[in-house]
């Protein structure tokens, strides 16, 4: 690999991929030495792999560099190539087909010299990027605002070598987003020469919860009572995800199918977040291990008159 300036990488790049491209050229020997220049052209239209081969050469760049080489990122781990050469071409011209721009709707093939082709193509932008954005029931409750750091690789201003850099994109989480709400960052995915950056998609789901499961815009909770309170009632104290205490009175006889409606106490509804779902209480009866002869006669008493 020897040492190019920018321009030079992407002119050579541009010359030897048409020359050297399987759809072009039938040589058994073609794939290898295409796959060989797109590893190339990646790494010499990068600054940072550039810079670690012209001062460590190929060893160096796959094997590992001293720590103390002082750039910006070093490269503590070796350099290794995706092993995809299409992708590199596909990034370079555009398109889905990456060599379909260079054929007639007939099927005859377009002038392939240095200047045949006006630009490098016409632009794609990149699949979307999904990623999980987990988030507690508090606050999808409340709504809160996440900070999330990506790195992306952004081009240079010569528009033609780039680097990776961070960038802290911000997520303002509104009251009552649903599981599978999802929030779209335009473009902000890796940049490229000629090519669309991809949109950031987050998609929402949900932490488990120690008390509530959510279903849509109600909560459910379950509550362990004993056999006796079952039968003759009780009050049961939760605690909501405000951290109130609501004290639930339970008169009725809950029997296994039982479940209790406390309205207006479930999450906040997106389209008013002043409003709220319901609370549904459903009761898991706690039995007596056992049973004195004198319980069981009291028991028989009350039970079965």
């Amino acid at each position: 690999m020897p040492q190019h300036t920018s321009l030079g990488v992407t002119c050579r790049y541009r010359k030897l991929a048409l020359k050297y491209h399987p759809l072009k050229n039938k040589d058994p020997w073609a794939p290898g030495k295409f796959k060989q220049l797109a590893e190339a052209y990646d790494v010499l239209s990068d600054s940072v792999k550039k810079a670690v081969y012209d001062k460590f050469a190929e060893e160096g760049l796959k094997g590992g560099i001293p720590l103390e080489f002082g750039i910006d990122t070093p490269w503590t781990e070796g350099y290794v190539f995706h092993g995809n050469p299409e992708k590199v071409f596909r990034e370079f011209f555009g398109g889905d087909n990456p060599f379909a721009e260079f054929y007639t709707a007939e099927g005859a093939e377009v002038n392939m010299a240095f200047g045949g082709l006006r630009g490098r193509g016409v632009k794609k932008q990149d699949p979307p990027i999904e990623r999980d954005l987990y988030l507690s029931l508090e606050d999808l409750f409340f709504g809160c605002t996440k900070k999330i750091k990506i790195s992306r690789r952004v081009m240079n201003e010569d528009g033609h070598a780039s680097t990776i850099k961070d960038k802290i994109l911000t997520i303002d989480v509104q009251p009552g987003w649903k599981p599978g709400t999802k929030i779209t960052f335009k473009e902000e995915g890796d940049q490229g020469p000629n090519i669309i950056p991809a949109d950031i998609i987050f998609i929402v789901k949900e932490k488990l919860h120690p008390r509530f499961k959510r279903e849509g815009d109600n909560l459910i909770y379950v509550a362990s009572i004993p056999l006796g309170k079952a039968l003759i009632g009780c009050t049961v104290d939760v605690r909501m995800l405000d951290e109130r205490l609501l004290n639930i009175p339970i008169n009725d006889i809950v029997h296994p199918k039982y479940f209790k409606v406390v309205p207006h106490e479930g999450m906040p509804l997106p389209q008013d977040p002043t409003s709220k779902g319901d609370l549904y209480m459903y009761f898991d009866i706690v039995f007596p291990a056992r049973l004195t002869p004198a319980k069981k006669s009291l028991v028989r008493e009350a039970l079965l008159m």
